[in-house]
């Protein structure tokens, strides 16, 4: 489940990072001669569709089932991405059609992190839950070092016109070996008895406590003190969403938009336009970038995997928000060595690493927070909508900094960029200190009831 289901943030991260990897190869003439603002443009709008997306399949994984947009969110992906290598000239139409296809492959992106949040957190158990969420979101970056991959080996061996267009089949061909695998998943028990599917939901526990104990894992026996009555729920709209999360769980909603917001904004502006940095100010050519791109996203692979567990030994609120005040106090610092000119392309480079290790670890907890403190029924709705409010503010980054590298002439201008970011994490954790909530170890429902439980005669527990 983990392998089939964590794969959607390693597509993201493939095709963030063969974006990123051709973002300066797209300006040279014998490709589509655009202009660095034009390029952040491109990130821009996949941005746009992932927000779509999210809005959109958010409200059927609640509405139809988890596992169902499972499929439909990777087969929508699929279209867009291996349309984009499609592109086969750099007039306006051709440009407008790039647009287009980066657009439906985020929009199949969106989708996915809605509905497979949902079932990953609905389904690992809760004292793993942290480690499992955060490490399995961190394989974004899994993805990123094979997208940086595949593009230094096209555009280093094949000439640029036909390699960046390659590389944008890369992500598609992983995601048809996982479109069967998904298939066989199971529905998540608590979607099924929330939507009076209670026959399925028992057949979904009894399947995969035979499982456990065919390990030689002896089940304990099921507080009954935890019983509680589910009605099925009637469907809530994203008008009536937003009025149940900022009236019943105000200080929660202001949470889930401050680390969804801040982490968005950081991630869209720094890595979307980082080739840009390196061939403008650092004078690396096109084909070298993804060597570079390589230690970055180690370096952000390595941090959910290296201290993931601590957000369930430790605790959500001090390992947020230290993980966000951390990384923004380091981007300070190196801005200040870059602007001081302090800094080369490798020392640049081994700055992000190290910022982004504990800043990865914190953007992969965001997405923990908004899919654990928020009630069942309206689980992948909230997801999507923190989503969405994130990326609408993120989707400004790579505009903002793409204009603010310019042509490499003012330094000055992006020192001031990278100021702001700073700004923002730090703003991130301080509101994590003191809002965050204690989850670690603790079911989905204890942390947030359902909206249509009642406590009840003792009954099946399937928390």
């Amino acid at each position: 489940m983990v392998i089939a289901l964590g794969v959607a943030w390693i597509l993201d991260g493939l095709e963030i990072t063969v974006a990123s990897a051709v973002a300066d190869t797209l300006t040279k003439p014998e490709t589509l001669h655009l202009s660095s603002t034009a390029v952040g443009l491109v990130a821009t709008i996949y941005l746009a569709g992932e927000v779509a997306g999210a809005l959109l399949f958010g409200n059927l994984s609640d509405r139809l089932g988890r596992r169902r947009l499972f499929v439909i969110t990777l087969g929508v992906y699929l279209l867009g991405s291996g349309l984009t290598a499609l592109t086969l000239g750099s007039g306006a139409g051709w440009v407008a059609f790039l647009y287009l296809t980066r657009f439906v492959a985020g929009m199949g992106i969106g989708g996915e992190y809605a509905a497979i949040n949902s079932a990953i957190d609905e389904l690992i158990p809760a004292r793993y839950r942290g480690r499992v969420d955060i490490a399995v979101n961190g394989t974004y970056w899994a993805g990123a070092i094979l997208g940086t991959i595949g593009a230094y080996i096209l555009l280093h061996h094949l000439s640029l016109s036909v390699g960046w267009r390659l590389g944008f089949l890369i992500g598609p061909v992983l995601g048809l070996v996982i479109v069967a695998v998904r298939r066989n998943l199971p529905e998540s028990p608590r979607w099924q008895i929330m939507h009076g599917h209670a026959e399925d939901a028992e057949r979904s526990i009894r399947a995969i406590e035979h499982e456990v104990r065919a390990s030689g894992i002896e089940l304990p026996p099921v507080d009954q003190t935890r019983a509680m009555e589910i009605t099925p729920a009637d469907q809530i709209g994203y008008l009536a969403l937003t009025r149940v999360l900022f009236r019943d769980y105000p200080s929660r909603a202001v949470l889930g938009a401050s680390l969804m917001i801040s982490q968005s904004f950081l991630y869209n502006a720094i890595f979307f336009t980082y080739t840009l940095v390196l061939g403008k100010f650092y004078h690396v050519a096109s084909e070298s970038t993804p060597l570079y791109l390589i230690a970055f996203a180690i370096g952000n692979l390595l941090g959910p995997l290296a201290i993931g567990h601590l957000f369930d030994t430790i605790g959500r609120r001090a390992m947020i928000s230290g993980t966000y005040i951390l990384s923004g106090l380091l981007l300070a610092f190196s801005a200040v060595l870059f602007s001081a000119g302090l800094l080369n392309a490798i020392t640049q480079t081994l700055c992000w690493c190290i910022i982004f290790f504990f800043a990865s670890a914190g953007a992969s907890s965001s997405y923990l927070t908004v899919s654990e403190i928020f009630p069942l029924e309206v689980r992948a709705k909230a997801i999507a909508l923190f989503f969405a409010i994130a990326q609408c503010f993120g989707a400004l980054g790579p505009v903002v900094y793409g204009t603010l590298i310019g042509d490499g002439s003012y330094p000055g201008r992006l020192f001031l960029g990278y100021l702001l970011g700073a700004t923002i994490m730090i703003a991130g954790g301080v509101t994590a200190y003191f809002l965050a909530v204690d989850a670690e170890g603790r079911s989905l429902e204890d942390i947030a009831r359902p909206l249509a439980s009642t406590h009840t005669k003792p009954i099946r527990d399937l928390i």
